[in-house]
């Protein structure tokens, strides 16, 4: 049974305690009800703009330096993917290990009881890798910002090119890990060789999926044996708002698995980003009980050799 989760969309009061990690929103002016299956780890930009200038809202612009330099919300820190990468790996992109995201908050004056907001300008695909990231470390006080900086700019939030200082503090992720929406290699590897029915879900576009493009980090072209195809951008409003669909157009969407709520679906794209985004909304919006993104994605599985993969033919007329 698929169980939908009607919210009231806030305008006031954000904390019910300040010493406490997992922050409760306090219903205060009614906007449009939500049918998501949970938006507890989303937040519309007029919420926001009655509640950022409180203390224990830490606001996170995910972009790159260079786009937080020419303009971000007001008070908003930058972080990266960069700052989340382990980059023990000999391929880029793999989860930050936990001391790794204790060091990075800690010097961005994050602290544990923090409320984190985060946005980018990509419909919400890097925001959703942060919150993915920190999903898997049991750090639960994220919401991302529906429709990013563009709606943020809709709503009249204020918007400058300033860094902000910051004190450093003492951040710690909780002591349990769950791990609950991660995947890896090895795992996958007996998916792809066995008989089962998960769904092996790639979140890229066309052009990657078939093999025609190959973007920068990858070993070769193609796909993961047994894999479907739905675009990450399906699930947005990408040419306008960029706000994430309703719950009954991603429904539609996402039926072209043929899975139920329970099957297990991995989610892969280039990198762990997008299909970090997919994740959330199966998860999240729709209520997806079994949901594994894999980290390495194709950077990792196209770097070995002996993996096996798809590629479609393609001719190329001179």
């Amino acid at each position: 049974m698929i169980y939908r989760i009607s919210r009231i969309v806030i305008l006031s009061v954000l904390m019910l305690s300040c010493n406490k990690q997992k922050e409760k929103i306090t219903p205060d002016t009614e906007l449009e009800a939500s049918t998501y299956f949970n938006s507890e780890h989303l937040i519309e930009a007029e919420e926001l703009l009655a509640l950022y200038k409180q203390e224990h809202i830490k606001i996170i612009d995910f972009r790159k330096v260079t786009a937080y330099a020419k303009a971000h919300i007001n008070g908003a820190l930058n972080i990266w993917r960069t700052d989340i990468e382990d980059t023990t790996y000999p391929y880029k992109g793999m989860m930050a290990k936990k001391d790794s995201i204790e060091a990075l908050f800690s010097r961005l004056g994050i602290k544990n009881e923090d409320l984190l907001v985060v946005y980018d300008d990509k419909g919400s695909s890097d925001a959703s890798r942060l919150w993915w990231i920190l999903k898997n470390y049991n750090f639960e006080s994220v919401r991302i910002l529906n429709g990013g900086l563009l709606a943020w700019e809709k709503v009249g939030g204020s918007i400058n090119n300033k860094t902000i200082s910051v004190t450093p503090s003492e951040f710690t992720l909780p002591a349990i890990s769950s791990f609950d929406l991660f995947i890896g290699k090895d795992e996958i590897i007996e998916i792809a060789n066995s008989n089962g029915s998960e769904i092996i879900l790639d979140t890229r576009n066309i052009d990657e999926f078939s093999g025609k493009r190959q973007k920068d980090g990858a070993a070769k072209g193609g796909r993961i044996p047994k894999s479907l195809l739905i675009d990450w951008a399906e699930a947005i409003d990408y040419e306008g708002t960029q706000k994430f669909r309703s719950y009954d157009e991603l429904e539609k969407i996402y039926s072209r698995m043929g899975a139920s709520k329970t099957d297990l679906i991995i989610s892969y794209c280039h990198s762990g980003v997008r299909s970090a985004h997919t994740t959330f909304v199966l998860t999240e919006l729709l209520g997806y009980k079994n949901v594994k993104n894999y980290d390495g994605s194709w950077v990792e599985w196209s770097y070995f050799n002996g993996l096996p993969f798809e590629q479609d033919s393609i001719t190329t007329i001179k």
